[in-house]
Formats: C-alpha cells, structure tokens, sequence
C-alpha cells in the first residue's frame, strides 16, 4: 500500500484477494512484492493487463517504492531463460544475474522505473558486471611453498586433487594438517561455466552473500565440530541447503574429524556415494547436489600424540580405540586415502630445505590430469562407476593377484579395492602413462593404510 500510494499511483479501497498459486508450496519472503504490487496495478485497470505478458518480476519493495535486492536470483533467473520468458529484478542484483550474459533480464530501481518500461515509456538496462572477473581469488590463500618437508603429505594432496578422491590426515597437532589441508583450494582447477553457475545457484538459494570474484574457483566449506545434522546435509522448518551442498563441485573440510558428533558424520555416507541428499520432511520433499570432495583431518589419540617418537602420549590403548571408533567403518571406507602426516623434528624447522612445490605449479598439473580424464571418459576418476573402472583400470594378471593379496592381508573391502583401482588410475593419469603399473598400484596401496593398524 506504502510503495503504491508513494510512488503516485492509487490503493483499490475494494477487497482484494490474491493468489499464490500453486497453494500447497510453501512461500515466504519479501521476492513477491513487485509481482503484488504490478497485480494490483492491472486488476485496478492502472496499467493493461497485456503488459505484463512474458514477464516474471522479483523483488521486494520499500515504503517509498524503491527496489531492494532478494536472495535467490540466480536461480530464479535460469528457470526463466529455460522457460523462455523475460525477467525484471532489482538493480542491487544484477551483478549476479549478469552471469548469464542474457538479452532478457532487465534491472529496475524502482516500481515507477518497472512500470514506466511496461508502458514503453522508458527502456530498462540490462544486468552489467562491474567487478573484473580476472581478479585473482588465490593470492590471499596459503601456498604449498610455505609448508616446511611433508612430501608424502604433499604428494597424496596433489593426487587427491587430481582424482577428486577424498582424503584423511592423521597426525599429532602441530604437524601441519591443517595447513595441507588449506592449501588445497590453491591447487585445485577452475570450475567450468556450467559448474560454477550451479555451485552460485545453490549459494544463492541459500542467501549467502554474493562473491563474482569467486565464480569460477570451487567452493571451499569448513564447518565447525559444533555444527549439527541439519546444518551438515540441510533442512530445517524453512528446507535450505547445507554444507554438504554448498560443496557441491568443490571441497568441504572437517578438521578435528572425531569432535563431530556420530550422527553428523553419519549423515555424509549416503551423499559421498550418491553426489546428492534427499531432504524429506512431513509436509515436503526436496533434493539437493552434493557431489563434493571430501577433506578430513584428525589427531591419532585423545592427547593427539599416539604413535609419536617423542613417546609423550599418555593414553591407554581402550582410550584410543574409543576415541577412533568415533569414526564409524563404512565412512572410513568411504575415505579413498588416509595418509599419516608426522611430526616434524625441530631441526628441520631450524633449516628448512626449500620446498619444490609451489601451488601454481601443481595447479597445473592438476589441472592437466583432470583434462585427460574428462576427455577420455567425461568425468574424473573418484566417479568411475563399475563398468567404467572394468574398462579403464584393467590390470596384468600379476597386478591383479598382488592387489587381491593385499587387499586379504589388510582386511580391506571391496569397496576399498575399487578405490584403489581409482586411485592407480589417476596416479598412472599424472605420469600420462596409458595403463596401470606395478608401481602405481603400490602407491596407491600406500595411501590406503588400514586406519586401525596404527593402533598396534
């Protein structure tokens, strides 16, 4: 009534009814109020009905008339191109919805503006970018020349990286974990357009604040150990995605992985082999994406420091099989690589040899092997489905026995062989070689270490 009466137009004194169809969905937020506002104006013959054909509005309306901004756009803005309609928005969105580079979204400041350009009267600008894209998202992140020896670490991480496959860190605190772990967003590829206008869409619904800079760079999660169910895998009274889905084509890392309640961790098993959650509730049902990469890290005891050389762990070894059986089998099996990440003596902090790793570098080799997977069978490797592994990880007969014995004698199964096969395959990818080796294998078996045998 405030936006209509101050922007000079009148207020029908009749009843009014308005529909919100279709009724059973629930609807909440302040998005409808131009589509409201430009229904009555048509229903009280204040402008024609005819105007308002292929066009969708969002936007919410101050007292005065003035458009602000809405979350939710981008989305918004894909279902309407794929329907073939025109689209108006507030001009405080149109960075976001500029991302589509598209002829029929138009931005508005106001809901005289909007109805100035319904009645021809004024033509309304489309959606322009003023933040540079080439900005450069990574200077500000750690880089893997900063990490003091760790090669196996290292290592692992650039073959996580390039496989997608998920990863655990086991160390005592203080050995650099964490700081892997931070580094790899510095050498994970680009996201292509398609990719990065989902992981934006799936933010976007989420109302989270809108980065361009950050378009194209995968999205990095980082939850905290008090985090619940519902904020993990999404939910809640009003359904939003979680952080499982704000993952969606990047990483979601969990540091001190055994303070997460059961149940939390729990709820990660089904989407880390399906890539989506199904969010059910009485009155609804609702899927999200959730195809993420998987990045944990943990100390090996209560006191952190079990297995240490320095021998200053105290606990009993009943305290550290509680303490892991935290993490429950089947996630651990879910885990391609968990690789121990020791700590480092004093000496070599001292003098610290200079480390050959630099992040752009191993971006590129990153970046190099994921291309040869996405053109030899359209996805990388941690994807593989069952028939696509029979088809690129065949192995020699020899290769076949070592990986089965070894597989007996560390009591792994056969979901832990197939990702190993994976794992072979994407090491074998880095060095560019056609099929899978004796060496690969072995490496790959290195990077699968039975996670209770440190124990002993």
């Amino acid at each position: 009534r405030s936006a209509l009466q101050n922007s000079g137009f009148t207020f029908p004194v009749s009843r009014i009814t308005i529909s919100l169809a279709p009724a059973d969905l629930p609807k909440d937020g302040s998005r409808f109020d131009l589509a409201i506002a430009l229904g009555i104006l048509a229903a009280s013959s204040q402008i024609p009905k005819q105007a308002l054909e292929n066009f969708e509005f969002v936007g919410e309306l101050s007292l005065g008339g003035e458009l602000r901004p809405v979350s939710g756009i981008l989305p918004t803005a894909l279902a309407v191109a794929r329907k073939g309609r025109k689209l108006i928005i507030p001009e405080a969105n149109q960075e976001e919805a500029g991302l589509l580079r598209s002829d029929d979204i138009y931005c508005a400041g106001s809901l005289l503006a909007v109805v100035a350009s319904l009645l021809g009267r004024e033509t309304l600008a489309t959606p322009q970018i003023s933040t540079s894209l080439d900005a450069d998202p990574l200077k500000n992140l750690p880089d893997l020349k900063d990490v003091c020896g760790q090669q196996h670490a290292i290592r692992a991480l650039t073959v996580a990286a390039a496989g997608k496959h998920n990863l655990l860190f086991t160390g005592p605190p203080g050995s650099g974990k964490t700081l892997l772990a931070n580094c790899m967003p510095g050498i994970l590829p680009e996201l292509t357009e398609a990719q990065a206008l989902e992981s934006m869409a799936i933010a976007s619904v989420a109302g989270h604040p809108f980065d361009i800079t950050r378009f194209k760079q995968p999205p990095y999660r980082f939850p905290h150990h008090t985090a619940s169910a519902v904020a993990m895998v999404g939910g809640g009274s009003k359904i939003r995605p979680g952080e499982i889905s704000l993952a969606h084509n990047g990483l979601l890392y969990l540091d001190e992985l055994p303070e997460f309640p059961r149940q939390v961790l729990e709820v990660l098993r089904e989407p880390l082999e399906s890539g989506q959650i199904v969010i059910s509730r009485a009155a609804r049902q609702s899927t999200y994406p959730a195809r993420f990469q998987f990045l944990a890290s943990m100390n090996p005891c209560p006191c952190g420091f079990a297995g240490d050389s320095g021998g200053n762990c105290h606990c009993s070894r009943e305290q550290i099989v509680r303490y892991r059986r935290r993490i429950s089998g089947p996630l651990l099996d879910r885990i391609d690589m968990q690789v121990e990440v020791p700590r480092l003596p004093l000496s070599e902090l001292k003098n610290p040899a200079e480390n050959p790793n630099h992040s752009s570098q191993v971006r590129q080799l990153v970046a190099k092997t994921r291309e040869l997977q996405i053109q030899r069978q359209g996805l990388v490797n941690a994807q593989l489905s069952n028939q696509q592994l029979q088809d690129m990880c065949k192995l020699q007969t020899a290769d076949q026995d070592f990986l089965i014995e070894t597989c007996e004698q560390l009591h792994l199964s056969a979901r832990a062989y197939t990702r190993i096969l994976r794992l072979a395959r994407t090491i074998a990818d880095m060095e560019a070689e056609a099929n899978i080796k004796t060496h690969h294998l072995a490496e790959a078996i290195s990077y699968r270490r039975s996670f209770n045998q440190s124990t002993a």
